[in-house]
């Protein structure tokens, strides 16, 4: 074969290998992830409470001692045997919140969630806050008490985002939520809307679901809202945002999760409190496929 023909071989193949690539990135616009659901729908609980100026649950509509703000610690790092959270504290709280090498907040590190690098530490107050009150008040959020708070199933719909294979639910812009102000899944149901806002505050909501580990896909979890959210993958605790607060943010990267193998399937388990009269936020971006566990038994049917 002499040097002429093999160059020509060389750049035939070259150009072929060029416009599969192409083809196989697609064309612009195309959207590579059309082959995902349009979107994902969950069904968790929501348990409505009321608050402790109504002869109520000890911790909603509570003032940290510390001030209201972003308290850690609240929760413990596992989940207890009913797959419920488990009181540790009575939350320290964030002066300034851990960073990952985008600027998003995430939780500091534990001896199973690995610092990546880029990562910036963040300070948290040496001593409790009273953001909660109890460990017997605390085991009420996420269960049926008779007395206590009652329940209803609650669908979300998370919407892939066109050209992404990212899904979102955002009270910003969800009908339901745009019309009622914020997130307030059960305006006029269960224990009825506060007196002074017209609006249901003082809830919880849990939601259950499992995912496929894909290692270095890319796979994150995102919250945005206000008051308390923890979320655990396979029963350990991966985001931490507890305390009375505004709307705040916390990223989990599910490589920063040493223990997942790639390619099983682990659960991810999600609690959320709204806890006081101000604002009611909640959102979620999420690039995991998402699916329910179960569907959910709720107080409310046998009222």
């Amino acid at each position: 074969m002499n040097m002429r023909y093999q160059r020509f071989a060389y750049a035939t193949a070259l150009a072929a290998g060029l416009a599969a690539s192409a083809t196989a990135m697609g064309r612009p616009g195309d959207d590579q992830f059309a082959a995902l659901p349009s979107e994902m729908t969950l069904i968790g609980v929501v348990r409505d409470m009321k608050a402790v100026n109504n002869g109520g649950h000890a911790d909603f509509e509570r003032q940290p001692t510390a001030g209201y703000g972003h308290y850690m610690g609240q929760a413990a790092d596992a989940l207890d045997h009913d797959g419920k959270p488990v009181f540790a504290s009575t939350g320290y709280k964030v002066s300034s919140n851990w960073t990952n090498a985008a600027g998003q907040k995430i939780m500091r590190p534990r001896s199973y969630l690995a610092a990546m690098e880029g990562d910036h530490a963040g300070a948290v107050s040496a001593t409790a806050g009273g953001s909660t009150t109890s460990a017997a008040a605390f085991a009420q959020w996420f269960r049926d008490v008779p007395g206590v708070n009652t329940s209803k199933s609650l669908a979300i719909t998370l919407k892939r985002q066109s050209g992404s294979n990212k899904y979102i639910f955002d009270d910003k812009s969800d009908p339901a939520y745009v019309a009622a102000g914020g997130f307030f899944p059960i305006n006029g149901e269960l224990y009825g809307n506060y007196g002074s806002t017209g609006k249901n505050f003082h809830f919880t909501y849990e939601l259950n679901t499992n995912f496929k580990y894909q290692r270095g896909s890319g796979q994150t979890f995102m919250f945005t809202g206000d008051d308390d959210v923890w979320v655990y993958v396979d029963g350990k605790l991966v985001i931490d945002l507890g305390g009375v607060h505004s709307a705040v943010s916390q990223t989990i990267d599910m490589d920063r999760c040493t223990w997942l193998e790639d390619g099983k399937t682990y659960s991810l388990k999600f609690f959320f409190a709204e806890r006081h009269t101000t604002q009611s936020n909640f959102r979620i971006e999420t690039t995991l496929s998402l699916i329910n566990v179960e569907v959910p038994t709720v107080s409310a049917l046998y009222d």
